[in-house]
């Protein structure tokens, strides 16, 4: 084989790579990898405050949705709500930052 013959194969083994990556950081830019979408206005509902491993097949999750934090235990084949309606404590605000700068 001619050298042009082995460029060639590198050539399209790199730009089948990146077409690739491209891909990949095209589902986690617009939120398809974890199979939800993002909402247009950026404004989440839903968060993960903490997660806390109890032994290998349970953990304890805090959730928070619009101000109110949810305590939930998820195990292997059985998933438990243990607290609902949670008032976060004061001062423990978003690390993100706000989305305006006047509040």
């Amino acid at each position: 084989m001619e050298a042009s013959t082995y460029f060639r194969f590198i050539l399209a083994l790199v730009f089948v790579l990146a077409l690739i990556a491209l891909i990949g950081w095209g589902a986690r830019r617009f939120g398809l990898a974890r199979g939800t979408v993002r909402p247009l206005n950026g404004d989440r509902r839903l968060d993960i405050v903490e997660v806390t491993p109890i032994d290998s097949k349970r953990r304890l999750i805090l959730v928070k949705r619009d101000g109110t934090e949810h305590l939930l235990m998820l195990g292997t084949t059985q998933d438990l709500v243990i607290e609902t309606g949670i008032v976060p404590p004061a001062g423990s605000g978003s690390s993100r930052p706000s989305k305006n700068p006047t509040q």
